[in-house]
């Protein structure tokens, strides 16, 4: 596997440039395939694994889908024909699910593998399932596949359990082409949601209340291929805000939308940061020793649990004690193992960690075994004295594209060796 080696203790410094949102390009890759008429030209698209991974599941599908630059996506949908998702595809990423939406709305039948995705916890597809027989589906799992059959899905009125992100996603895909109205009530707050919205709206659907608890869709029949450039990715954007303050740097970041990252910043400043934000920009400096903040994960407009293992690594070097509580992933907390080989002190309790800041942390050989936890372990490498090697880097591919060129930017020795027969992500 491929590994990130890092020689830490050098203060981050200057500015770099966000990528797309991987969380709302997914979706609105699938949504493309609603489209019988027209193409879409999505901009600001990032070439994660993930990504790639979609793309290659419409193709298989029988969607034109082709770069038309390095962040530039064209994808023609009149031929899709295929309602069976390649399984050794579909398994690999959580977004396959979106696939399933998107099958039953324009074909009425679907066979998609049970999701694959980061280990960090349930995401429960009976969730997904629930709000498809509401629509009118016929479901169900049979050897690590789903299959699902409609003769045409008809609008009605769910709650959706947690307000799962996913969800949200996946029955505002199906909704679109949905007979009559659904409303979707405790639905997922967040700017990707928001941000595949407008692309439907654009594509001629009629979505409303997007960013709020209740979202309705009023379904048409021929949505339309359109023009949309993908939102910035908040993840990546406080990950490396997260990179220049627990290194106790001085790091902008570029073409990002700072309201999307509110609670983060927030929590930043109260743990001594300085935080700028400009229109675009958000400039992060650390002066000095972090300080100890508590932390709990909410879904949007709260702290985000995306965002949690690169918290921990600067409450890691934090003065004091600080309590984390996840509220949305229960095996999130599975990395903290890897952060105690560097030398954190954290005490995990079912779904709270308690965070006893040191001094110093010093290199040591560790393994990513998700994308967030990968991240984390990065970001405690380039503070920790010493080298740092982080295996898995597989795992931190899914999220991030070219994580290792961007931080050397910023002045880190940071990195990346593949081991022989390693393939890499064109």
């Amino acid at each position: 596997m491929a590994r990130f080696v890092i020689q830490g203790g050098r203060a981050l410094s200057g500015m770099v440039d966000v990528e797309g949102s991987k969380n709302s390009a997914l979706p609105i890759i699938a949504a493309a395939g609603l489209a019988a008429r027209g193409e879409s030209r999505l901009s600001n698209v990032p070439r994660y694994t993930d990504i790639l991974d979609l793309c290659q599941i419409l193709r298989d599908l029988g969607a034109e889908v082709e770069w038309d630059s390095d962040s530039s996506l064209v994808i023609r949908a009149r031929d899709l024909a295929g309602s069976v998702a390649p399984y050794h595809l579909a398994r690999r990423l959580r977004g396959s699910t979106y696939v399933l939406g998107l099958l039953l709305a324009r074909l009425g039948r679907a066979e998609v593998a049970f999701p694959g995705g980061c280990q960090i916890g349930a995401r429960p597809v009976d969730f997904h399932i629930r709000g498809f027989q509401a629509l009118g589906a016929e479901t169900r799992l049979e050897h690590g596949i789903i299959h699902a059959r409609a003769e045409r899905l008809r609008g009605t009125k769910l709650y959706i359990d947690r307000a799962s992100f996913g969800t949200t996603i996946n029955l505002m895909i199906a909704a679109s082409l949905a007979e009559g109205t659904t409303v979707l009530e405790n639905a997922a707050m967040e700017p990707e949601v928001v941000d595949l919205a407008t692309y439907l709206n654009a594509m001629g659907a009629r979505v409303r209340g997007a960013g709020t608890g209740i979202i309705r869709i009023d379904g048409v029949r021929e949505p339309t291929g359109t023009v949309h450039e993908v939102i910035p990715d908040r993840l990546e954007a406080g990950t490396l805000l997260l990179a220049g303050a627990v290194t106790r740097g001085d790091v902008t970041v570029r073409g990002v939308i700072p309201e999307h990252l509110r609670t983060v910043l927030l929590k930043l400043e109260q743990a001594g940061a300085q935080v700028e934000e400009g229109a675009e920009t958000v400039r992060v400096r650390m002066p000095g020793r972090p300080q100890a903040v508590d932390i709990e994960t909410r879904p949007h407009p709260g702290f985000p649990t995306d965002l949690q293992p690169q918290m921990v690594s600067l409450l890691a070097l934090a003065d004091g004690v600080a309590v984390v509580q996840e509220t949305v992933f229960e095996n999130r907390f599975g990395y903290t193992q890897e952060l105690a080989r560097l030398g954190a002190n954290i005490t995990v309790e079912r779904d709270t960690a308690i965070v006893r800041g040191v001094a110093e942390l010093t290199g040591a050989p560790v393994e990513a075994h998700d994308i967030r936890g990968g991240a984390a372990l990065v970001l405690a490498g380039l503070a920790a004295q010493g080298v740092t090697e982080v295996t898995g880097a597989a795992h931190i591919d899914r999220g991030y594209h070219g994580l290792e060129r961007k931080l050397a930017g910023l002045g880190a020795a940071i990195e990346r060796q593949e081991e022989v027969g390693d393939l890499l992500p064109v």
